[in-house]
């Protein structure tokens, strides 16, 4: 006889389901202290709760809205109620997926996540405003973080390389936000980029020539354009023999090389000191005999010491920097070196950009989540107080990263 399918089962994705989640992780606190697993490590406080919501579970399913709690059902609760008690709550699942690399709460009710480039809306729900600060207390804590009123948001990173941040009312009135860059362990190969169309096998030769020719290297682009995969990537064409130092917030970069030195900048604590800016580990890094710097991204007054890193010895030096072409890239480079309060000319600031930006990689993101490198250009001096770039690589009429002939790709 084939049993009809409860309510539960039928709804599995709906409010039975986070009933029944809530009533057993509601029993969970009155049964066991969760404070005492703090000391354990995360996978022993995993361990220690499923084995207490498998009894919690076992003793309620004879209840009567419960009966249809079996099977994948029964596992799917259990995993919840899992998550709700020492991990992300409904995002869990979002966190866990290899295949999503962002995760976005916007409120309760709103939860997206980022696949392949495309962000599409979650079925993940929470109960309210308080859910949420209770996951980002959880999420912050274990870092020495917090988040108040007087403290109303939070960037960080989580011990797996994934980076979040929280904002909370009233810099965002509606309700607290989450947003979770995460950490993708695997590491993309130049030849995975010329593969799915990032570059052409044309322009990689000539980049990485140009590499191991020492010159410096700015790679630009929009958010989640793919700026870091590029970066990482193309730091495989740098010798094996050269020590390089690599200046990041937060870390982010694999490099394949042995002779590396990683250095991330740190926040201010609890009470607001002991923060360690880019711009103080750029200039010591310049005390610890480097061959090339790399800085993660580019994003104030630390500029200026990179440029003066590249003009004094450094060559073959790489950076990211947020822009919307390769020109933006050089406007905004220049105003952050402006932002060290140095009383600097423009024609000066001009001709050290001129000197030390010897390539521009710009990068774009197209609607269907593609990344693609649009163009490549070089400085060639300095015109009328204006950078001169000349394009050398950019897209043709299919679509493929071509070199420019006459001002034509070919």
């Amino acid at each position: 006889m084939i049993r009809p399918a409860t309510n539960f089962e039928t709804q599995m994705d709906g409010e039975d389901r986070a009933a029944i989640v809530y009533r057993v992780h509601q029993r969970l606190l009155q049964e066991v202290d969760l404070s005492s697993l703090e000391k354990r490590s995360p996978e022993e406080a995993r361990v220690a709760i499923e084995a207490s919501v498998r009894s919690i579970v076992a003793d309620v399913a004879g209840v009567a809205d419960m009966a249809g709690l079996y099977g994948d059902a029964k596992e799917a609760v259990i995993k919840a109620v899992v998550d709700e008690a020492v991990g992300f709550g409904p995002i869990q699942p979002l966190v866990d997926d290899p295949t999503i690399s962002e995760v976005m709460v916007n409120a309760p009710g709103e939860v997206y996540f980022e696949r392949d480039g495309v962000i599409h809306a979650a079925e993940a729900r929470f109960n309210d405003e308080a859910h949420i600060l209770r996951i980002v207390e959880r999420i912050i804590a274990p870092l020495g973080r917090r988040v108040d009123e007087s403290s109303p948001y939070v960037d960080a990173r989580l011990p797996d390389g994934s980076r979040v941040n929280v904002m909370i009312p009233p810099l965002i009135p509606r309700s607290p936000t989450i947003t979770i860059r995460k950490f993708r362990p695997e590491r993309h190969t130049i030849e995975d980029l010329v593969q799915n169309e990032t570059f052409s096998q044309e322009a990689v030769e000539f980049i990485g020539a140009r590499i191991e020719q020492r010159k410096n290297i700015v790679i630009s682009g929009g958010t989640g354009t793919g700026k870091t995969t590029v970066l990482n990537a193309l730091s495989a064409f740098i010798p094996e023999a050269e020590r390089i130092i690599t200046i990041e917030d937060p870390i982010e970069l694999k490099l394949q090389q042995r002779h590396v030195v990683a250095m991330e900048a740190r926040p201010a604590n609890i009470e607001g000191r002991n923060a360690v800016s880019q711009r103080e580990l750029v200039r010591n890094a310049l005390r610890m005999r480097p061959d090339r710097i790399i800085v993660g991204e580019v994003r104030g007054q630390e500029a200026f010491d990179m440029m003066q890193a590249m003009n004094t010895g450094h060559e073959g030096s790489m950076t990211t920097v947020h822009a919307n072409s390769a020109r933006d890239a050089l406007s905004r480079i220049e105003n952050m070196v402006l932002m060290a309060g140095l009383d600097l000319p423009i024609r000066a600031i001009r001709e050290q950009m001129a000197s030390a930006l010897h390539l521009l990689v710009h990068l774009s993101r197209s609607r269907d989540g593609r990344r693609t490198v649009t163009s490549i250009s070089e400085t060639a001096g300095l015109e009328d107080e204006t950078v001169v770039l000349r394009e050398l690589f950019k897209l043709d009429a299919a679509g493929r990263l071509a070199p420019v002939v006459d001002g034509t790709p070919r």
